[in-house]
């Protein structure tokens, strides 16, 4: 029982982070609007959400079983708290870095200790495979909410307003929440506890020491390619809507919110269908997949003409076909991860978790930053279908990724989990 109020707990979190971290590209599109900052100015508002995360996920990983999980939660949730405050009071394109800025700090310390506690409240890797899809999926239910969430404050009639700035104070409240139900939630995090012999500075090596296994550096180039793919279509969908398919401004974003549907309804029924089929397949299906809708989707866009005012039963058919790609999408990140972290004994998925988390940053920033300056200096069109690249990337160290699980050759303990 309390495990369960425990996981409920961090399917919040997460859904509160997802709102937060997933509304960048709709604040791309506003801040354009209210600041007149170009789109490769506005593209750095990734970096400022997923450098952080790096950053800070880099140095702390290693030790958060010694801060405290729960701890280290908490003070994420202040900090962006305080950071959704300053936006209504303090509107500045800058202000909007420093928000972006905070919550990557946040995540970081989040991400690290909610992927760890999973191990904590999960009784076996079958429960830690359908916990870990649920908890993506949640993320994504939060994406989807967001869109709506945002689309209600913004006027889309007038760029410059900022009456959009109002849905912060929204947010502000549900950390409020999130925080007061965290505090009133006891957690007992002694199975994560490292060896009492190591210093700070031999968990920080012994973190170091599991990129160069064979196994963990395929799992974060895979990790880092998928984010990226997933970034660029996320955070650019919705000015490709507004600018490509010329659909009002409120609509983009609302239109976008299908990719994150997409995303949260294939991460939610992943479990299921993982624990009926070996992932590696399912994992190449839904790569297969992504290319085919790039494919299918992106030649509809061109010469589209939509009239002024438009609604939803106006806008064009690759409107609502192209976001079917996140469907395709959600299976893979939950998977790889799980495959990977139950590898692993409790104690060491905290650092592990600090290098997917750093290199999945690097991926979000990466792609957004691609996505942006393809998008500014060619066309979205060009933009999007660049992804192609990285997806058939991915097919190939997917490959290697299952190799070396197999193989076992990163010297872990071979998994047997979700897949069969």
């Amino acid at each position: 029982m309390q495990n369960r109020r425990i996981t409920w707990v961090l399917f919040l979190i997460y859904f509160t982070f997802a709102i937060l971290l997933n509304s960048v590209g709709t604040v791309i599109l506003q801040v354009i609007g209210n600041y007149g900052v170009s789109k490769s100015a506005a593209s750095v508002l990734e970096g400022f959400k997923d450098l952080p995360i790096a950053v800070v996920s880099f140095l702390v990983a290693s030790f958060l079983p010694r801060i405290g999980y729960k701890k280290a939660m908490l003070a994420g949730l202040a900090i962006v708290t305080g950071a959704c405050l300053s936006m209504p009071l303090l509107p500045s394109f800058l202000t909007t870095k420093m928000l972006f800025l905070c919550v990557g700090i946040s995540f970081a310390l989040v991400k690290v200790s909610v992927y760890s506690t999973l191990g904590l409240v999960a009784a076996d890797r079958r429960q830690h495979a359908g916990i870990m899809n649920t908890l993506e999926g949640f993320f994504m239910v939060g994406v989807l909410c967001a869109y709506w969430v945002f689309s209600f404050f913004i006027d889309s009639d007038d760029p410059s307003s900022q009456s959009w700035l109002h849905v912060y104070w929204v947010l502000a409240a549900l950390c409020v929440l999130t925080f007061v139900l965290l505090l009133a939630t006891p957690f007992d995090e002694r199975l994560a506890a490292p060896p009492e012999a190591r210093s700070l500075p031999q968990e920080f090596a012994a973190m170091l020491k599991l990129f160069f296994k064979p196994l963990v550096c395929v799992f974060v180039l895979t990790a880092f390619l998928y984010v990226l793919i997933e970034q660029s279509v996320g955070t650019w969908l919705p000015t490709f809507n507004n600018e490509i398919l010329h659909l009002p401004a409120a609509m983009s974003v609302q239109v976008t919110s299908i990719f994150a549907a997409c995303l949260a309804a294939g991460r939610l029924s992943a479990g299921v269908l993982m624990r009926r089929m070996n992932w590696y397949p399912v994992m190449n299906a839904c790569l297969l997949g992504m290319g085919a809708v790039v494919l299918i989707a992106l030649p509809m866009t061109h010469d589209v003409v939509v009239a002024q005012g438009a609604g939803w039963g106006d806008a064009p058919l690759a409107a609502f076909l192209f976001p079917l790609i996140g469907l395709f999408m959600a299976p893979v990140y939950p998977g790889i991860n799980s495959v990977m972290l139950s590898s692993l004994p409790k104690h060491q998925h905290s650092a592990m978790t600090g290098l997917l988390v750093i290199f999945s940053a690097l991926g979000g920033t990466t792609g957004s930053l691609i996505t942006g300056y393809v998008f500014g200096a060619f066309s979205g069109h060009f933009a999007f279908y660049l992804t192609l690249v990285p997806i058939a990337i991915v097919l190939v160290t997917l490959y290697f990724f299952k190799r070396a699980v197999d193989g076992s050759d990163g010297g872990l303990e071979a998994p047997a989990i979700i897949s069969r």
